[in-house]
């Protein structure tokens, strides 16, 4: 079992934790890959600060593109650069890429195995008031079903910058995920990150809530919470959500017997499924999922949306403690 990942000073108290946009790790992140490699490129649909690829565009004006509302046509483009030997970024709001080109990535970029990287942004319900149509709730299904696609959905700001990196340099057709809003920052600048390799935040014995994303802060104050009821929650930060860490995921569910997934996404064919996937043919347990059911968001504050989705604190307990009484009752 791999030992648990460093985080933050204060973590369990947010009002000392710095908040940022994991959009905003990704911008970051691309200007050092620009940094590191003359190859990488960006491309964007006139959203360039929402996106954060403005910091991009203004170092490195001449591997930048503004294709203007086009999201079919910016993938295209970047296809054809990757042929050339280049290592695009496309951005957009997740909605419209991977929501809009999707046909577009699966034949340009997937069939010819091109390392164009996606990054969805303003993901999950984080893009609040904006409501239902502009808050993508089935990319990373999406992108999951994509034969060669890596998915890779990051917990924090800093985890983003990371993975934004570590994408650059794969060579593989990547997709990555990010919100609007700002949520806390809870890993450390010495947290590992990996492309495959989940890590284990919390160790515990009676469930193992395995997460991707910013939801994963939830995931950790829950587990808490429960801990002083006597229940022991290890929790998982699944941030690659393909290729899903198999052995770190079977081992969670031998030494737990139940497991609860943790997505702000629909429950459908995420994270969840494939850890049920994984499960099913490995060691099934009990599952429980948190996420979206089966619906479209609303329009609303973020942390509203959150818990009113049942994707809060108390939606992941109440999972926790229904997991485990399946758990007890296959027992007997």
């Amino acid at each position: 079992m791999n030992p648990e990942a460093k985080l933050a000073e204060n973590l369990l108290d947010k009002s000392k934790l710095e908040m940022v946009p994991t959009r905003m790790g990704f911008g970051k992140g691309l200007v050092e890959a620009g940094d590191k490699d003359k190859r990488v490129m960006a491309l964007c649909c006139d959203l360039t600060e929402s996106t954060q690829v403005h910091l991009f565009a203004q170092k490195y004006p001449d591997r930048y593109i503004e294709i203007g509302i086009a999201e079919q046509n910016m993938v295209c483009v970047a296809a054809g650069l990757a042929l050339q030997g280049k290592i695009p970024f496309v951005t957009s709001y997740a909605t419209f890429g991977p929501g809009r080109n999707n046909e577009q990535i699966r034949t340009a970029v997937c069939i010819s195995n091109l390392p164009v990287k996606i990054g969805g942004m303003h993901a999950g319900v984080s893009v609040g008031p904006d409501g239902m149509t502009h808050q993508a709730l089935e990319d990373i299904a999406l992108m999951r079903v994509l034969p060669r696609m890596i998915v890779i959905v990051p917990c924090d700001a800093l985890e983003s910058q990371k993975a934004t990196l570590a994408a650059a340099f794969n060579n593989q057709p990547t997709y990555l995920r990010f919100g609007r809003e700002k949520t806390p920052v809870f890993t450390a600048a010495d947290t590992p990150f990996e492309i495959g390799k989940a890590l284990i935040l919390r160790d515990g014995k009676d469930v193992a809530i395995v997460g991707c994303g910013t939801l994963l802060y939830n995931s950790l104050l829950a587990a808490e919470e429960l801990s002083k009821e006597g229940i022991e929650c290890m929790v998982i930060n699944s941030h690659t959500v393909k290729p899903l860490d198999e052995k770190v995921i079977i081992e969670a569910a031998q030494k737990t017997g139940a497991v609860v997934s943790v997505e702000e996404h629909q429950v459908a064919g995420g994270l969840g499924s494939a850890i049920a996937e994984c499960l099913a043919k490995n060691h099934p347990v009990p599952q429980e999922f948190i996420g979206a059911q089966d619906r479209f968001g609303e329009s609303g504050q973020p942390d509203e949306l959150i818990e009113a989705m049942g994707m809060g604190v108390n939606s992941i307990k109440e999972a926790v403690k229904k997991v485990i009484s399946r758990k007890a009752g296959i027992d007997k």
